[in-house]
């Protein structure tokens, strides 16, 4: 009897340790899910930006930034004139994210449901100013009708919204007439400002940030915002981007106070 109850055990035992044994399998799906979506942002990615040539020096803080916080995001910005770059966007050049200096621009791309739904939005603001050589003695908008003036830098109004807007600042005090035969116009806000500075122009038209940016020019006169259309910049996700989240992700980047103090370091105002 005592063998018998013996032998009972031991079989009770085995059958309890093969049935642990057999048990349900240990399910690994989520963490193998948790590792791929680990390696996927790890992943090496590229994004195409492109942005108006005023946002030059603002956008190389930014890169070394986010390559901080994204070290696996490549930034490549193409810059330029904002009506060039949507040109570009529209006949299929590659773009992630397109930041204006105009609203012109970025609505054409929007008619055309060139933009990712719900991703334009307005970053900052800026100013007009008049700027000249360091050493100039002019002094304001009224002396650009005087003999002192023969050139006079200005954007290619159609592609270039600093253009744009001194071209109402001419309409609004009623200047443009008399200074038509003085105006040279500049592929972007970058070459009216080595025009300005170098004396080939006496004066020219560029937003605060990059007279800023330059210790060789000076601002003559900041131009009040009632005598032209709101200085914004714009920015958008290209609907044909590769990479749509981390694009995303980078506009959110934008909004960070890491950037907000770039921007305000440059001249830029919130918008």
């Amino acid at each position: 009897m005592k063998k018998k109850f013996v032998f009972s055990t031991l079989i009770i035992l085995m059958l309890s340790i093969l049935m642990v044994g057999c048990g349900t399998p240990k399910d690994t799906s989520s963490s193998q899910k948790e590792n791929t979506a680990t390696k996927a942002t790890e992943s090496p990615v590229e994004l195409n930006i492109s942005a108006a040539a005023s946002l030059k020096e603002a956008m190389t803080d930014i890169q070394t930034e986010f390559k901080k916080v994204k070290p696996n995001v490549t930034l490549t910005v193409n810059f330029g004139a904002s009506g060039s770059l949507q040109q570009q966007i529209e006949q299929g050049a590659p773009c992630d994210i397109f930041i204006s200096a105009g609203q012109s621009q970025m609505k054409a791309l929007e008619d055309k449901s060139l933009l990712l739904e719900n991703t334009k939005k307005d970053l900052v603001k800026n100013d007009l100013v008049l700027v000249g050589p360091k050493d100039t003695t002019l002094s304001g908008v009224s002396d650009l009708t005087s003999d002192k003036v023969k050139k006079i830098a200005v954007g290619e109004p159609k592609s270039v919204p600093a253009g744009k807007y001194a071209d109402e600042v001419f309409e609004k005090l009623g200047l443009k007439d008399a200074v038509s035969s003085k105006l040279v116009f500049a592929k972007d806000v970058k070459e009216v400002l080595a025009w300005s500075a170098s004396g080939n122009a006496e004066v020219g038209f560029v937003y605060k940030s990059d007279a800023l940016s330059s210790s060789d020019v000076k601002i003559i006169e900041t131009i009040a915002d009632d005598k032209h259309s709101p200085i914004t910049y714009p920015v958008g996700v290209i609907k044909a981007s590769k990479n749509p989240d981390v694009a995303k992700a980078f506009e959110d980047f934008l909004y960070t106070d890491t950037c907000k103090t770039i921007f305000e370091k440059y001249g830029y105002g919130i918008a």
